[in-house]
């Protein structure tokens, strides 16, 4: 009897006490879109959220399956927030690499919103919708995280944009300006898109932008280095004090020089510089950019 009772407390100790929450939700298509599914991740024993890690895939990919991604789910974890993966398609058109959704004021960006609204009451946490977004995305979506930046800045802490090629705003609002990011581009990539996103930064961080610029040397249209920085920019965010983050705080480098130095004390110049929000994600930012 002993050897009974032993052998069922050992396996409920390996069960888990409580587990991750995971949520779908469907909206209906759009006028820029056809398709918006999105699934929510939330870790276990988290009572208070701190942000929701936004992720977006490729061209009209299914992003939902990122919401299992060991590398997200460890930082949603560790930083306490949930994941809400996205998927996005087109309706048929002509030209299929110009995606129609990124252009999030038409529709697609309230089709998020309403989602996370809809994701937060199936969770019982109707606070998930107000908290602060951390956007990564790879090709397409980094088109949809700049645009979405460009539309609601207030509702973003942080973005990524990975070598995506089509944008719809060129000179952001001082708002969105103002929301700290990092955009790539590939060595090796499309000139197309190399060019428009640099293009994109450089306008942008003339106008004080607190965003970054990382040319990855050898790569083409591939996510690279993009999560790892990615984490870094949003931890820093999330520990940053309210309202500490503007133009002389943090870090700042050359784009072509790769010094870092206090973006207090940088000399104010013509030559093009990336911001960062502490010196941890410029040295990260320089082993991502040197071979």
């Amino acid at each position: 009897m002993m050897a009974f009772w032993f052998t069922v407390l050992s396996m409920a100790l390996l069960v888990p006490q409580s587990s991750a929450q995971v949520f779908d939700t469907t909206i209906a298509p759009g006028a820029n879109y056809d398709k918006a599914e999105f699934r929510m991740w939330v870790p276990p024993d988290v009572a208070d959220l701190r942000g929701l890690v936004v992720l977006v895939p490729g061209s009209n990919g299914d992003g939902r399956p990122m919401a299992e991604d060991k590398f997200w789910q460890d930082f949603a974890v560790t930083q306490r927030v949930a994941l809400v993966a996205c998927r996005f398609t087109d309706k048929p058109h002509d030209q299929g690499f110009i995606e129609e959704y990124v252009d999030v004021s038409k529709g697609s960006g309230q089709a998020l919103l309403t989602a996370i609204e809809r994701l937060s009451i199936q969770a019982k946490r109707p606070n998930i919708a107000a908290l602060p977004m951390y956007l990564w995305g790879m090709s397409a979506g980094g088109e949809f995280n700049y645009e979405f930046v460009a539309w609601k800045p207030e509702k973003v802490a942080a973005f990524i944009v990975n070598k995506g090629g089509i944008y719809y705003t060129a000179l952001a609002s001082k708002a969105a300006r103002a929301v700290p990011g990092i955009l790539f581009v590939g060595e090796k990539d499309l000139d197309s898109r190399t060019f428009t996103v640099k293009g994109l930064y450089a306008v942008n961080r003339r106008a004080g932008a607190l965003w970054a610029l990382a040319e990855e040397p050898g790569l083409a249209h591939v996510v690279g280095k993009s999560q790892e920085l990615g984490a870094v920019l949003f931890e820093e965010v999330l520990n940053a004090a309210p309202g500490s983050l503007n133009g002389k705080s943090g870090f700042v480098a050359g784009i072509h020089t790769h010094e870092i130095q206090p973006a207090a004390t940088a000399a104010t110049n013509n030559v093009l510089t990336s911001w960062f929000v502490s010196e941890r994600l410029a040295q990260a930012w320089l082993a991502a950019i040197t071979k």
